[in-house]
């Protein structure tokens, strides 16, 4: 309950929330005084989040490659909260098969979940987002190098789209007072990859590339996204922000 007068609570929906990047965001978010839908597949995960988050979280359990499941989520996480302030689209499945042996079920698939999951929720998002509301995807730079770190070609093809999703979405959503933003990080130390850094010889080839020489943590790319939500960034729209210790300088 809020008292007469005062600033309502702005809510979230963080997608990708059982774990990685979007775990870690949708904490800030709650930390921070947001109302937090956490959304993702995993509902121990998500139920234990929403425990450390406390009253203000609610876990949505989700497959985003089903459609009926994205709307009938959406639709839980309105009537819940009454609206949707700001979207953090952080969902994703990563892909390494070699481009010789990737079938069109695969490619399919990787596509499915990364730009059309994505798509989908955002579409959803917007039934309940008003005036000053946030949309933030989340790619890779394997959507701008073209793979060549840990991505090929379904994965890279699949983060690449959405770089070009946001940008159509953000100039259909400016005359609504809505931004959207790509958030695009690099190598990132996720309970996703980890197979690929326990690799000794894969982590010093990205270490060589990255000029910082280390990959970045769940939380600094988090954080990126969280300014990207907040008010103060109300005039910025259609842009790509690149996390990644300086590997796609350009």
């Amino acid at each position: 309950m809020h008292k007469m007068g005062s600033r309502p609570q702005r809510a979230a929906v963080v997608t990708g929330a059982s774990s990685g990047i979007g775990k870690v965001l949708a904490a800030r978010l709650g930390r921070d005084g947001w109302r937090v839908a956490a959304m993702g597949r995993n509902r121990e995960a998500l139920d234990s989040l929403a425990r450390e988050i406390g009253s203000d979280c609610l876990p949505v359990v989700a497959d985003l490659a089903d459609e009926a499941e994205v709307v009938r989520a959406f639709a839980t996480v309105a009537s819940e909260f009454g609206r949707i302030d700001a979207l953090a689209a952080c969902a994703g499945i990563a892909d390494s098969t070699p481009f010789e042996e990737i079938d069109s079920a695969l490619f399919q698939r990787i596509l499915q979940v990364n730009t059309v999951g994505t798509f989908l929720c955002v579409r959803e998002a917007l039934k309940s987002m008003e005036s000053g509301g946030r949309i933030c995807t989340v790619s890779s730079v394997a959507g701008i190098r073209g793979g060549g770190v840990f991505g090929t070609a379904a994965y890279a093809a699949s983060k690449g789209a959405l770089i070009a999703l946001t940008k159509t979405v953000a100039r259909m959503l400016a005359p609504r007072n809505i931004t959207a933003n790509c958030v695009v990080p690099g190598s990132t130390h996720t309970p996703m990859l980890d197979q690929f850094w326990d690799d000794e010889a894969q982590r010093a080839r990205v270490r060589a590339m990255i000029p910082l020489g280390r990959p970045g943590t769940p939380d600094e790319v988090a954080s990126v996204i969280q300014w990207v939500l907040s008010e103060e960034a109300g005039f910025m729209t259609g842009s790509t922000v690149v996390i990644d210790g300086g590997l796609c300088m350009f």
